[in-house]
Parts: structure tokens; C-alpha cells; sequence
């Protein structure tokens, strides 16, 4: 056994890797890991067989043995981590079905981790997709055990990679199926799954399969969302190996690279539906005639159309075609006159630009105007629809596409137009996610700054906090040229929105700035310190140039120095007396002495030829004999003639300039600071303007308000007058009729006739001639007296509207008697009288008796009378009281 097991140490790793023994390959899987962790790098040949036949792995995470696979799968982990992109590219077409099916189904929980590891090694060290289309099909298995280790799986990478490296579409498109399963492991392996999308992708999820899951499943998923909800933004756990080489190649920036990998790492949380959505083709479900239905004149045709196109494009995501005529129309319908339409049209709008996103792009120029024009509605709903449109919009271009629609509407004299366009802006600056830049910054601070002496307080609040939306993306610092001239109190309200505002801009990147400048100024350094190591090599180069280049530099010095007048003349001779000494020198000295004097020599030789080149300019002293000067001659020589360039007079000048200077700068500060001081008095002026223009409207409308009423009060008292005229006639009407009425009911007519009938047939009785007269002067008494009382019936008689015939008010003398009537109209006096043809006492009996009775209905008119008094004063006292009330 000893010599089998030298025979098979001895033998290649491929050999054992194929070898009948599990012993001999477990003992090969084990060696093959330990040899490529030996490894220097990638190029080791140790990597080479196992490249060349990528097979072999496939029987290693594969292996018979449950022992031997293992030791196969960490094999393979090993050749991974240590092999690099060549040996995952190499062995993953054979090597992720059998580690699928084999290795995450194990019954060893060691097994299952290796295999994991594998496929997460397989994504670190090249891309996702191919390891994604090789787990979905393992979905379909029918053995329960193999779909939800394959969940598991897909759950473990996208914690560790997240959605950014491996797309979780496919994966989403797969969930419903699996939601379905009978076995209860697989459900509560996709709940997990779907657990961990939601921690990535949040609400955008739902869109891909949320419908097609039962309601049942819904509330349970809701409930696992409710804790993620409070876990914060999920972060890659796992960097590729790209990455990784990135951040260790990039230079080390501090905090500030932290904080942006941060940043960056957030994002994924903002992912919507559209980026996880497919395209939909919508033209050929919108209406064939919807152009000529929205020409109809009809607004319900119009209605029915934008439904129908509304059902078409409320989709996540569209498909980019032809939509120039549906955009002319609907920028058409923002005309309408019914706001059905005009609100219908906004939601077409809105969802046609969050479908094409930035295909919409095109058409902004077209829809945004006509929308904004229409921002003077201001019914809510229809308002609500607008601004949800101009959102969609701006989504699909930016802030800078946007802006010069955006002031211009902001000059709109409709204050409902400018106070809708201020919120869109200020909505715009908020959503933004790139800065403005420093003309747009100017452009917007202008236009706020304007809008704060507005009249309308909505306005003017708008337009604090639009500069102070735009403080907390730029900083305080770049918006202080804007607010330095606005009192206290608007500045304090700005600052109170900029610390309440909440944008996704980033600050423009100012500090970040200069560490790309420190690089090219350390290579500039590099580049000066290079010339100064050649600095040795030029010595013998002097003579050659010195010749060529002498001649420009006095020109320009000459050219320079002539245009001050005689300034230079006067600088002359001091060089000369200063020369006259070297020539001396130079001549008495040998050159074994000037050696150790080589920074003092050789400037009294260069300056000994400027009086031959004085003609030329005090620049051609350095370049005489600058054979063995060193570079600090060279520092010296332009710096010699600096000093005598400038005259006393032109010293003198010079301060004078910049006292005067000094003078206009503190004259430009005060006018400044006044002018400033100007500004905030006229705003403060426009804003006293304003609230006087208020004040006066309020008088205005309060004057017509009490005009109006005194209108109406006039109106009511002519009303009352001609009322009282009406009733004063119809009260001379009255009495006319009640005096019409006392003539035919007075009793005086009948009493007499009665007594002048009776007395001519009766002309012997005494007796009976008497009781006549008796009887006749009582009623001529009572008639006297009572014609006030007569009137007062009449009165009562007429607001009663009698049912009596007027031949019935003759017979009972115009007065209602009740139950005395029939004992007038049977026994008047004329009947009587007519009738009478009995013997005389009968004839003065029964003239007794009718008398008795006449006194008897005189009595009781008299009672009857007194109560329709009393009647008649309360009546009258109510129609007083209605007739007041009513006026």
C-alpha cells in the first residue's frame, strides 16, 4: 500500500484528478489547492494544465464521493482566488450547472458553502449574467430541494453584490412561478429572496410581479417589508476584482473619497419602475382617429379620445416612435375650454414623459409652454394635473432646458401664473440632481430677488424660498452678491427655508478642486529642478548664443525706456562713474587673483561693456561675458535694472496715482454701500406702495359694498312709498264705499215711511202714533251716534268679504245680524205695512210686537257691533304690524 501511494503522489495532477480511486483524488484536490496557494501570481504554470482541459473541474464538483467532492470544490475555490480572470472564464461554462445541482443540494453543509463561494468568485472575478442564466433554469427542477437552494443562492448574491452588478430583472420575471410552488421550503425561500430585492429596489419591485401574486401572499410580503423599512440603505458587501484594483490604484483622498463611495453606494435606493421596466409599443394602441376626434367640436368626443390615449400610455416604461401629431394635440388641449379635457390631456402628458424619460426630450419645446400658459386655472384638481405634467417634464430633460421657460413665466402679470411657476422652480431645484451653474445661479437669484416686493404674500414668500432652496445647493458664500442688499427680516426668512430645504444637488466642487492641481505643480517643481541640473552643462554653451540673443532684449528695454521722456539720460552717468573703477581693475589684476572671486568678477566684466551698448539699452550688461557666471549673476543681471527704471517724478506720479486710486475705491465702497442703503429704501418703499394699494382696493370695495346698499335701501323705500300710496287709495276707496254703504243701510228712510204709512192708516189711535215716534226717534239717535262704529264695520265687513247678496244687505239694512235675520227679512216694516189688512186691534197688536221685535235686533246689532269693534282694531293692528315688517 506504501508503494501505491508513492505511485500515486508521484503522479501528475490531472492524472489523479481522473483517477478510479475517490482516495487518490481526494488526496489530488487537496495537493491542487495547497499548489495554487503556493503560487507567486496568475502566470504560474501550475495554472496551465488545468486551463487547457477545463474538464477536469467538472468531474472535481461533480466527484461520486461526497468526501471528495468537497475537497473538488475547494479545489476549485482555490484555482479561482489564486487563477484569476483566465481560470474563471476558462472553467465556467463547465463547472456552474454541476455546482447548481450537485454542490448547493449537498447534504453537507461545508459542501453547500464551497459551492456558494464558487459562484460568488465567479461573479467577483468577471460579471454576473452568465452565473444568472445558468440558476434560472434550475427554478423549473422538479425536485423542490434544488429550487430552493437555488433561491438561497440567488438571495446570498444579491446581498453581497447588490443590484448594480448582478440585474435583478430576470430574477423578478422568475418570482411569481416560484411564489406558487406546493412546497412550503421553496415559498419561504422566494419570501426571502423577494425580502432582499425590496432591500435594494423598494417600491419599484412591485411592478414587475406584485399583481400576480395572491392576496394572501401580499400581506405577508407587506408585513416583511414594514422591517426593512427601517433598516437603512443596503451597501455592497463584496467588491469585484476590478474594484478592488481601482481602490488600490487610486491615491488615498481622505474622508472626502469615503464620503462620495458612500454617496454612490446610496444611489440603488432611488432606483423607479422605469429602469426595471420593458418597452411597450403604444402606437398601435392608441385610436386611429384620434386626431380627428380631438378636431371635434364635441368636448365629450375630445374626452373619449384623451381616455383611450390615456389608456394606452399608462404604462412604466414606452417604447420611442412617432409622437409629433399626439403631442401637437395635446399641447392643443391645454386650450380647451373644459377643464375635463384640459386635466385629461395634463395625464397624458405626464405619462408620456415618464414613459420615454429622456425620448421625450424633443418635445418639451412644444407641451412645456402650452402648459405653463395654462397655470391661470385655478381649480385645484386642474392645477394639481399641471403641475404633475411639468414634473414629468423636467424629470426628462433638466434644470437648464427648462430655465428660460421657467423666467419667462415668471413675468407673467397673471399672479396665479408667477405664484404656479415659482413652486415648479422651486420643486425643479429641489429634484435636481446637477448644480446650476453661474450664469443659471445669476439668472434665478435675480428673478427671486425681484419677486420679493411683490404685492401678493404668496409671491413674495416663493420667492424667499427659492433663494433659499438655491443657498443650500451653491452655499452661502456664492449667494451673498444677491441677499447683500435685502433687509433683516428677508434674510433671516431665506435662511430659515435654506436650513428647512431638502436637494439631491451636490455642491459645485470646490475643495475637491485643488488636489488635482497640487500634482501638476509638484511636476512643474520636478521640471525647474531638472534645468537646474543642467544648469552645469550650459557653461560652454555662452559664447555661441551670447551674440545672437543680446541684440533683442536692449531693443525692447531701449523702446521701454525713451517713452518717459528723458528719465533714462538722467540714469547714465551713475553707471559710468560706477565702470570706471572695474576697467582699472581689471587691468592691474591678474586672473590667478580673481578666481576666488567669482560671484564679484565677472558682474564688474559684465558691466564693462555698457557703455559701448548704451545705445541699446542697460538689458545687454549680462550678456557681455557671461562665460563663468553661475545662476545667480543671471537672477542679478534683469533685477540691476529695475531699480534706476523709475524717476523721482514718476515716483511721485505714482503715488499720486494711487492715492487716487485709494480715493476712487473709497468713493466706489461709499456709493456702494448708499446705493445699497437706496435699494433697500425703494423695496421697503415698494412694499409700503403695495400695502397701501391694498388698503385702498379694501376702501374701494367697502365703498361700493355700502353704495350697493344704499341702492337697495332707496329701492326698498320707494318700493314702501308707492306701497303707501297704494293703501292710502284703496283707504279712500274704503271709505268711500263705507259712506255708500252708511246711506243705503241707514234706518232713517224706513223708520219714517213706517210712521208716515202708520199715521195716515191709524190717524184716530193715539196710542199707536205715539210707540211709532218713540220707535223712530231711537234709531234716528242710534244712527247718529254710531256712525263711527258703522264705519268700523264696513271696515270689518270688508276684510271678511262678505258671502251676503246685496239684496240680502238692503234687507237687513247693511249690518250682519246672525240670528235676527230672519225676523228682518220676514217681518220687515214694508212687508208689513204692504200686508197689512187686519181689524184695528189686531193691527196694534201686531205692531207691538214688531216693534218689541225691532227693539230686539237693535239690541242685538248694538252687541254685534261692539264685537266686530274689537275685531277690527286687532285686525287692523296686525295688517299695521305685517306691513311694517314687510317694508
Amino acid at each position: 500500500m506504501a508503494d501505491q501511494e508513492e505511485d500515486f503522489s508521484s503522479l501528475p495532477l490531472p492524472d489523479r484528478f481522473s483517477h478510479k480511486n475517490w482516495k487518490v483524488r481526494k488526496q489530488g484536490y487537496e495537493d491542487a489547492a495547497k499548489t495554487f496557494e503556493a503560487t507567486p501570481d496568475e502566470s504560474d504554470p501550475a495554472f496551465r494544465p488545468f486551463l487547457l482541459d477545463s474538464g477536469l473541474w467538472k468531474g472535481a464538483v461533480a466527484d461520486s464521493n461526497v468526501a471528495a467532492q468537497q475537497d473538488g470544490i475547494n479545489a476549485l475555490c482555490a484555482f479561482l482566488k489564486y487563477g484569476g480572470q483566465q481560470a474563471c472564464t476558462r472553467s465556467r461554462s463547465v463547472t456552474v450547472a454541476p455546482i447548481v445541482e450537485k454542490g448547493l443540494s449537498s447534504t453537507r453543509a461545508a459542501t453547500k458553502q464551497s459551492a456558494l463561494e464558487a459562484l460568488l468568485l465567479y461573479i467577483e472575478l468577471d460579471k454576473s449574467e452568465p452565473i444568472i442564466e445558468d440558476l434560472l433554469p434550475s427554478l423549473n427542477n422538479k425536485q423542490p430541494k434544488l429550487i430552493a437552494a437555488t433561491l438561497s443562492a440567488l438571495t446570498a448574491i444579491f446581498h453581497a453584490y447588490g443590484i448594480k452588478i448582478v440585474d435583478p430583472k430576470p430574477v423578478l420575471k422568475a418570482l411569481p412561478k416560484v411564489f406558487g410552488h406546493a412546497d412550503k421550503n421553496v415559498r419561504a425561500e422566494a419570501q426571502n429572496l423577494a425580502v432582499e430585492l425590496y432591500r435594494w429596489l423598494r417600491e419599484a419591485m412591485k411592478t414587475l410581479f406584485w399583481n400576480e401574486l395572491k392576496p394572501v401572499q401580499q400581506q405577508d410580503l407587506e408585513k416583511l417589508f414594514e422591517t426593512v423599512k427601517q433598516e437603512p440603505p443596503p451597501k455592497q458587501e463584496r467588491l469585484l476584482r476590478s474594484q478592488q484594483a481601482a481602490a488600490e490604484a487610486a491615491p488615498a483622498n481622505g474622508q472626502e473619497d469615503e464620503a462620495e463611495a458612500e454617496v454612490e453606494e446610496d444611489q440603488p435606493a432611488e432606483i423607479d419602475a422605469f429602469d426595471l421596466a420593458e418597452p411597450v409599443d403604444v402606437t398601435s394602441k392608441i385610436p386611429a382617429d384620434f386626431g380627428e376626434s380631438m378636431a371635434s367640436s364635441k368636448w365629450k368626443d375630445r374626452k373619449e379620445a384623451l381616455d383611450a390615449l390615456f389608456a394606452a400610455v399608462n404604462t412604466d416604461r414606452i417604447k420611442d416612435g412617432p409622437f409629433d401629431d399626439i403631442m401637437g394635440a395635446l399641447a392643443k388641449s391645454m386650450k380647451d375650454a373644459n377643464i375635463a379635457v384640459v386635466t385629461l390631456g395634463a395625464n397624458c402628458i405626464e405619462c408620456l414623459a415618464k414613459g420615454l424619460r429622456h425620448g421625450f426630450a424633443k418635445y418639451r419645446s412644444r407641451t412645456m409652454p402650452a402648459i405653463m400658459e395654462r397655470l391661470k386655472e385655478k381649480k385645484q384638481s386642474v392645477s394639481d394635473a399641471l403641475g404633475a405634467a411639468l414634473d414629468a417634464v423636467f424629470a426628462s430633460t433638466g434644470l437648464s432646458e427648462c430655465l428660460e421657460d421657467i423666467l419667462e413665466f415668471l413675468k407673467n402679470k397673471n399672479p396665479q401664473v408667477k405664484s404656479e411657476t415659482l413652486k415648479f422652480l422651486i420643486r425643479c431645484l429641489k429634484t435636481t440632481k446637477e448644480a446650476p451653474s453661474k450664469p443659471e445661479v445669476k439668472l434665478i437669484a435675480e428673478a427671486a430677488t425681484k419677486l420679493l416686493t411683490e404685492s401678493v404674500e404668496a409671491t413674495r414668500a416663493a420667492g424667499a424660498e427659492t433663494l433659499g432652496t438655491l443657498m443650500k445647493i451653491m452655499g452661502e458664500r456664492p449667494m451673498g452678491p444677491y441677499v447683500e442688499g435685502l433687509d433683516d427680516i428677508r434674510k433671516t426668512k431665506i435662511k430659515e427655508y435654506c436650513d428647512a430645504a431638502e436637494v439631491k444637488a451636490k455642491d459645485k466642487p470646490k475643495p475637491v478642486a485643488p488636489p488635482p492641481k497640487a500634482a501638476p505643480i509638484s511636476q512643474k517643481k520636478t521640471m525647474t529642478k531638472k534645468p537646474a541640473l543642467g544648469t552645469k552643462k550650459p557653461a560652454p554653451r555662452p559664447a555661441t548664443p551670447q551674440e545672437e540673443p543680446a541684440p533683442p532684449p536692449p531693443r525692447t528695454a531701449s523702446k521701454s525706456i525713451p517713452s518717459k521722456l528723458s528719465a533714462p539720460k538722467a540714469l547714465v552717468p551713475p553707471p559710468k562713474t560706477g565702470l570706471q573703477g572695474p576697467k582699472k581693475l581689471s587691468g592691474a589684476a591678474p586672473p590667478s587673483l580673481q578666481s576666488p572671486r567669482r560671484n564679484i568678477t565677472p558682474q564688474d566684466e559684465d558691466t564693462a561693456p555698457i557703455p559701448s551698448k548704451l545705445g541699446r539699452g542697460l538689458a545687454g550688461r549680462p550678456l557681455a561675458r557671461p562665460t563663468a557666471s553661475s545662476t545667480t549673476t543671471s537672477e542679478s543681471a534683469p533685477s540691476a535694472p529695475q531699480a534706476p527704471s523709475i524717476t523721482p517724478g514718476e515716483r511721485l506720479e505714482l503715488d499720486d496715482l494711487r492715492s487716487e486710486k485709494e480715493y476712487l475705491l473709497r468713493t466706489n465702497e461709499d456709493l456702494r454701500v448708499s446705493s445699497s442703503k437706496l435699494q433697500s429704501q425703494i423695496h421697503e418703499l415698494q412694499n409700503q406702495n403695495a400695502q397701501l394699494i391694498e388698503d385702498h382696493t379694501r376702501d374701494v370695495l367697502s365703498i361700493k359694498a355700502k353704495e350697493t346698499q344704499l341702492v337697495r335701501a332707496r329701492s326698498d323705500a320707494e318700493s314702501a312709498e308707492a306701497q303707501c300710496q297704494r293703501l292710502g287709495r284703496e283707504l279712500d276707496r274704503l271709505k268711500r264705499e263705507f259712506k255708500r254703504m252708511e246711506a243705503e243701510t241707514s234706518p232713517s228712510a224706513t223708520s219714517d215711511s213706517i210712521y208716515r204709512d202708520r199715521q195716515s192708516n191709524n190717524s184716530g189711535n193715539s196710542a199707536a202714533v205715539e210707540r211709532p215716534a218713540s220707535a223712530t226717534q231711537q234709531p234716528r239717535v242710534n244712527s247718529s251716534t254710531s256712525l263711527a262704529d258703522s264705519r268700523e264695520m264696513g271696515f270689518q265687513r270688508m276684510a271678511k268679504s262678505y258671502a251676503i247678496s246685496p239684496s240680502e244687505e238692503k234687507e237687513n239694512g247693511g249690518l250682519d245680524v246672525g240670528e235676527g235675520e230672519k225676523v228682518v227679512r220676514n217681518r220687515s216694516p214694508a212687508k208689513g205695512v204692504a200686508n197689512a189688512a187686519p181689524p184695528a186691534r189686531r193691527e196694534v197688536s201686531g205692531e207691538g210686537e214688531s216693534w218689541k221685535r225691532a227693539a230686539e235686533v237693535t239690541s242685538q246689532l248694538k252687541a254685534r257691533i261692539e264685537l266686530m269693534k274689537v275685531g277690527y282694531f286687532a285686525f287692523r293692528r296686525a295688517y299695521e304690524f305685517q306691513f311694517l315688517t314687510d317694508g
